[in-house]
């Protein structure tokens, strides 16, 4: 023998049969890799390939908004309830994380099936993304198993951890951690599809790494937007939960404990849904900068029309949700002092909402052209204008948080003066004070700063960039006032003269200015919404922090009086979470249907007989099933998770806890329950 070793013939007894099934194996699936390279579509049992993926992706997308939203709901009632040693947040937290347990599976599915149906019906499409992508598809498989681990252990070990409840408040952040970053990179693909980055314009060729491919310029307003929709659809859906189990409560303890806990679902979800119109704008601008002619087509185009739709949608859970504030005011001794207001701030909301509503571009017959005088309506084409349109949704946010202050202050009584809370509370209000300084002044120094080339702007366009930089100046000494005041212990001066130099700048004169850019220098007008929502979030910041001082150990003037609500307050509860999710649908098909026939937007072309764009009547009957499915699997997850926790139910610490009263708020010190 030459020396070469001599095979085991027992190991290729065991090997060899192994080597001829996966030859067997290996066979068919190279001869599906070929027939994948040469198929670029496939149907669903002859249905329509895209309708399938429509409806599956957006179910997913609502139920990872679930599974995202509800954590960081549950975290914050168990940091609250930790706090202030109340049983009831902790009970609350728990309460919704027990559901989380199948929302997730029903999630992961979703996915899965998602991925299935993608790769089998659109497997060229699909093999361009993983080309750029394989690596994040790793990660994601990694967060995912983590957020499920941690999901558990959150869940399971609730009783364990009861005497640790900062280490079990731990893995609750460990788990809204890798459901965060599960969603950012999960925006990345969506993104990308919109603004491709980091590939050859013109061979669609990945030539950057795969993070010059996440980081494409619609990446990051997707994720703030989406972070911030997902806390709203929480709140909103816990308020809905809480007003189904007040209307079917029989005791006086149960529609308490139900009214305090839709009070909470909403104060959470009216929280978010204040700065999220500022996110979606921040979306809008990205889109027009990255591609002017999808911008059109997503505003001027054929999406004009469903952001009537979603205006409408918008518009209407601002209403309901000051509808809610201001029944909730019946509750609450001594907050008649502020009654006779509702139906200024109604007139406001009212006004605002109409021209939030109104479109620039009638649907009219030629009779009814001859009648006004053209396509447009003389007076009305003016309020369908985004520049109408950003001032009134900035009055109609400003009217919200003014709703919510007076409503906390509601049973307040003397307060304590600024000037006697030490010199804790001037440091702190001293620095939100610098901080919102620093971010209205940032901003001024960037107006006047501005090139206007590099927004294609001649030279002598430089002069409208001086009012609103101006305006920025003077909210910057308004801001140097209200703390001056409030430390001179006239806060609540402070706060109407801030909210009133705000309105005035930002709605007003902002609003009047911006179709004086739209003439003269229309590429500047983005910078005019940014410059309006800096004002206004700088009023928000400022007025808070005032306003938890200035009731800071205020005098109670009597108890709240929980449970004694109305029932039309309740079904306002039910509709803010209904509108939520009827947004949220909306809105999924405007962000996919915009790219039109691109699959990756000017790179990847849909060529399928499906490649068109639906009518408005074709996309409300599907997001309307959509809607209607998700709604039935939640209220499914709902009453499974109820299923033999009757008896558990009736001994609950939360709801043996009576409602929030005098000595507890004295406890508290007036501060913020």
């Amino acid at each position: 023998m030459t020396g070469e070793a001599i095979p085991d013939r027992g190991k290729l007894w065991v090997w060899l049969p192994l080597a001829l099934v996966l030859l067997f194996l290996a066979d068919p699936l190279l001869a599906q890799e070929s027939a994948a390279q040469a198929v670029e579509y496939r149907s669903f049992f002859g249905l329509n390939s895209r309708l399938v993926i429509w409806i599956v992706a957006q179910l997913h997308l609502m139920f990872a908004a679930f599974v995202l939203g509800v954590p960081i709901f549950a975290l914050v009632m168990e940091v609250v309830g930790v706090k202030n040693k109340d049983p009831r947040y902790d009970w609350l937290a728990r309460e919704f994380t027990k559901l989380l347990a199948a929302a997730f599976a029903t999630t992961a599915a979703l996915g899965g099936l998602l991925a299935f149906s993608l790769y089998s019906l659109y497997p060229k499409f699909m093999g361009y993304l993983t080309g750029g992508f394989y690596s994040s598809f790793f990660i994601y498989a990694l967060l995912f198993f983590g957020e499920g681990f941690s999901l558990y252990f959150y869940l399971y070990s609730w009783d364990r951890l009861r005497n640790k409840k900062w280490l079990h408040i731990s893995i609750g952040v460990l788990l809204n951690v890798f459901g965060t970053l599960l969603m950012i990179i999960a925006n990345s693909w969506t993104s990308f599809m919109m603004t491709p980055s980091g590939i050859e314009k013109e061979t669609g060729q990945f030539i950057g790494g795969v993070w010059q491919a996440i980081t494409n310029p619609l990446w990051m307003p997707l994720n703030i937007h989406r972070f911030l929709g997902n806390i709203v659809f929480g709140g909103f859906l816990v308020g809905a939960y809480a007003a189904v189990k007040f209307l079917a409560a029989k005791s006086e303890e149960g529609k308490a404990h139900y009214d305090w806990m839709g009070y909470i679902g909403n104060f959470v979800g009216l929280a978010a849904l204040i700065p999220l119109p500022f996110a979606g704008y921040f979306i809008g601008r990205e889109i027009y900068s990255a591609s002017p002619l999808m911008g059109n087509v997503l505003m001027g185009g054929a999406f004009s029309w469903t952001f009537i739709i979603q205006a409408m949608l918008v518009g209407m859970i601002f209403m309901v949700g000051n509808f809610y504030l201001w029944s909730g005011m019946g509750r609450i001794p001594g907050a008649e002092r502020y009654t006779h207001l509702i139906k200024y701030m109604n007139v406001i909301l009212i006004i605002s909402f109409a021209v939030w509503l109104t479109p620039h571009n009638l649907p009219l017959t030629g009779e009814e052209q001859m009648i006004i005088g053209g396509q447009y309506h003389p007076l009305l084409k003016y309020l369908g204008l985004m520049s109408a349109k950003n001032a009134v949704v900035n009055m109609m946010i400003l009217s919200t948080f003014l709703a919510f202050l007076l409503y906390r202050r509601g049973n307040k009584g003397r307060t304590v003066p600024f000037s006697e809370q030490g010199n804790k509370a001037k440091v702190v209000l001293g620095g939100v004070g610098l901080l919102c300084l620093a971010l209205v002044g940032a901003y001024a120094l960037v107006l006047l700063t501005l090139d206007p080339k590099s927004i294609d702007l001649s030279p002598d366009r430089a002069r409208y960039f001086l009012f609103p930089a101006a305006l920025l100046l003077l909210q910057m000494a308004a801001l140097v006032a209200s703390v001056v005041l409030t430390f001179k212990d006239r806060g609540k001066l402070a706060q109407w003269f801030l909210f009133a130099i705000t309105s005035v700048s930002a709605v007003i004169a902002l609003g009047i200015y911006g179709f004086i850019i739209m003439e003269k220098a229309n590429p500047f007008l983005r910078h005019i919404a940014v410059s309006q929502f800096i004002m206004v979030i700088a009023c928000l910041i400022m007025n808070t922090a005032i306003d938890i001082f200035l009731f800071r150990k205020a005098e109670v003037l009597g108890t709240i009086r929980w449970g004694k609500m109305s029932v039309l307050s309740q079904y306002a509860l039910i509709f803010l979470c209904l509108g939520t999710v009827l947004t949220m649908g909306l809105m999924g098909f405007i962000r996919s249907g915009v790219r039109e026939e691109w699959h990756v937007y000017g790179v990847l072309q849909d060529t399928s007989a499906w490649a068109f764009t639906p009518t408005m009547a074709y996309m409300s009957k599907v997001v309307g099933a959509i809607v209607f499915l998700f709604l039935a699997l939640v209220t499914l997850l709902f009453w499974l998770s109820e299923l033999g926790e009757k008896k558990v139910a009736v001994n609950n610490p939360a709801l043996a806890a009576s409602p929030p009263g005098e000595e507890e708020l004295k406890k508290q010190g007036g501060e913020e329950r």
